[in-house]
């Protein structure tokens, strides 16, 4: 009967060694949730509101606005508000080119929005609360465990007692073991739970505006509705730091990119201050739950005399290729900066680069990213704007479908200043030698 003891001891050690191995591999896990940066065209600023993660309810909830250089200073009130319910909390932040930090309060998991009121705009950005949820394996594993150490505790009882009867619970721990070890083994196999479909029709956008007329700031409303029921769209994730990417060419070549702000489901509004009288193109880029990244065309005309808007270049840029600008063939194009190496990452990327051609079809619009690496224990959170560490110096690579004319924009920042490279391109055909 000793030797029974003996070895029924050797496997609570197992046990104990089992559970110990286990809980490091559960804390791998936690917390759930994320930082959400959101990028907001609220009125004449262009925010970036980031959404710090909070891992319970009720808890605090701390938010990050930075507003950049060339928006007016001023008071925001920011709310936390629960989807058709009071704001259950509300703070004041002080605007001024950088960052302004603000406390709020959450007190349920689910459904939440952080409301953004400068006094003439409101801007409705929706995030979760996550709660923890145990998937079923996990619960397997642990209760396995659980029953383990309860046959074991009964086995051990009857072993000091004597009798055949020890070899029930004996068993019992030896399957309890067995399938504790064999859930954990199989977790990693076990797709996570979703709620995304396979499948979303696409988005419809119909802008509109009153009064449009050239040198005066006017409201564009983005009506998004689906294409399949009629009905408004409010299924939009974060996209590249912003909901909504609205990207307008002026008649003179000039790029306007602003992310329109949530006033209801489907409703997005972006103050918007045409130059010069004629057809301005634009194109929006969001993405869908299941649905995957969509670009949106749409126009709007302008009446009135042209304004002087014309920006200078904040850098230059090559093709670092040894081919020729031809269709077809990738490139790499590296956008100069100048200055220190010293950039900040924008909308979570080190540099945008936005393409219209060839003219005037104007039948591509493309999104090209300088990709981040996520921070270090930041669940896959990228980069804020704090941090200026990235080179002047940022290359793109991109394939020109057709030959043609391209207007390009190379976008990046510094010093909390949004800085553009205009650049005109001349891709020749697949045959053609000549750039």
């Amino acid at each position: 009967m000793g030797k029974g003891i003996r070895r029924l001891a050797v496997v609570g050690l197992v046990l104990v060694g089992l559970v110990g191995v286990s809980g490091v591999a559960r804390a791998d896990g936690a917390p759930v949730g994320a930082d959400v940066a959101v990028a907001q065209t609220l009125g004449p600023r262009e925010l970036t509101v980031t959404i710090r993660r909070t891992d319970g309810a009720p808890a605090p909830l701390h938010v990050d606005i930075v507003s950049h250089v060339g928006d007016p200073v001023g008071i925001l009130r920011v709310r936390t508000v629960p989807p058709g319910s009071r704001p259950t909390s509300e703070a004041t932040a002080a605007l001024t080119t950088g960052a302004t930090g603000v406390d709020l309060t959450v007190d349920r998991f689910g459904a939440w929005e952080l409301e953004l009121d400068d006094g003439t705009n409101t801007a409705r950005i929706p995030f979760t609360v996550p709660q923890r949820v145990v998937p079923a394996w996990e619960r397997v594993v642990y209760g396995g465990f659980v029953a383990t150490g309860a046959f074991l505790l009964v086995a051990l009882v009857f072993a000091a007692r004597g009798g055949r009867f020890v070899l029930v619970p004996a068993g019992g721990v030896v399957v309890s073991l067995s399938v504790a070890v064999t859930a954990a083994l199989l977790s990693s196999t076990i797709p996570p739970p979703t709620t995304q479909n396979v499948a979303r029709p696409p988005v419809s956008l119909v802008v509109s505006a009153n009064g449009l007329t050239t040198g005066h700031p006017t409201n564009l409303v983005l009506s998004l509705t689906d294409s399949a029921t009629g009905l408004p769209v409010d299924d939009l994730l974060v996209n590249h730091g912003a909901l909504v990417h609205l990207m307008v060419m002026t008649p003179t070549g000039d790029l306007v990119h602003l992310h329109p702000v949530r006033v209801a489901p489907g409703d997005y509004r972006v103050q918007f201050t045409p130059t010069a009288s004629g057809t301005y193109p634009m194109a929006a880029e969001l993405a869908r739950v299941g649905g995957g990244t969509q670009l949106v065309r749409a126009e709007v005309q302008i009446t009135g005399t042209t304004v002087d808007s014309k920006r200078k270049s904040d850098g230059t840029v090559e093709a670092v290729e040894a081919d020729a600008l031809t269709a077809g063939n990738p490139v790499t194009l590296t956008a100069d900066f100048t200055g220190p190496d010293n950039l900040q990452p924008w909308l979570g990327m080190r540099g945008h680069l936005i393409i219209v051609g060839p003219l005037p079809s104007q039948a591509v619009w493309a999104h090209v990213h300088a990709m981040t690496t996520p921070t270090v224990n930041s669940l896959g959170s990228q980069p804020d704007e704090t941090v200026a560490a990235y080179p002047a110096k940022v290359p793109f690579t991109f394939t020109f479908p057709e030959p043609g004319r391209y207007h390009a924009w190379f976008q990046s920042e510094r010093g909390f200043e949004i800085l553009t490279i205009p650049v005109t391109f001349d891709v020749g055909a697949a045959h053609d030698t000549t750039r």
